[in-house]
């Protein structure tokens, strides 16, 4: 059973990110803030749930939430600040976005800076302990998954609609096979030779 909530404050948002180890794409974060009554008994940490599960409870988190906000940052940031800094600036960001902003955050993962002074705990695992946290998961993943499948269609290629971004046999087959997109990481080792040296 996933529990509602980690501190006794009311306005407790969860975070979570999607898509850190992707070779091309956005990394996706999702903030949300859950009612007291907040119940959906489907709701679990969205790499357990099948994609169609997924976009079935999307609208329905989507409802019941007091508020809720993602946030992409694209390719370009991941290379610029590396994965993880991007990770946490857009669960920073969508936390921004929240209104009323939370008094109190629950984060998936162990790593996380403060945000306007707001108090923090980063769980590891949390996306299968926290059902606000949970909720974040599946949007972020929704929210991430939609926007592989609209630049998918620019390069079906690299078939991102089936992988997503994720580095597949197929989508480093591509990648061999097509060179790379404007889409992809270029800080991220695209291909398991990258680091080879050629005599």
């Amino acid at each position: 059973m996933l529990k509602l909530r980690f501190s006794s404050l009311t306005q407790e948002c969860g975070t979570d990110e999607a898509g850190r180890g992707c070779l091309a794409g956005p990394v996706t974060a999702a903030a949300i803030i859950l009612p007291e009554d907040f119940k959906l008994d489907l709701l679990n940490d969205s790499k357990q749930l099948s994609e169609k599960t997924r976009e079935l409870l999307k609208p329905m988190i989507e409802a019941q939430a007091i508020s809720y906000s993602v946030t992409h940052l694209d390719h370009t940031v991941v290379d610029e600040i590396n994965i993880l800094n991007a990770s946490i600036k857009a669960m920073q960001e969508s936390i921004l976005k929240l209104n009323p902003l939370p008094n109190y955050i629950i984060v998936d993962g162990n790593r996380f800076k403060p945000v306007n002074e707001i108090p923090f705990t980063t769980i590891v695992k949390g996306d299968s302990k926290y059902l606000s946290i949970a909720a974040a998961s599946v949007l972020a993943k929704t929210y991430r998954d939609e926007y592989m499948n609209k630049i998918h269609e620019e390069f079906p290629m690299y078939n991102w609609k089936k992988n997503k971004g994720y580095p597949t046999i197929e989508h480093r087959e591509a990648i061999r096979k097509y060179g790379v997109s404007k889409y992809h990481r270029k800080s991220f080792r695209l291909l398991p030779e990258q680091l080879k040296l050629e005599f």
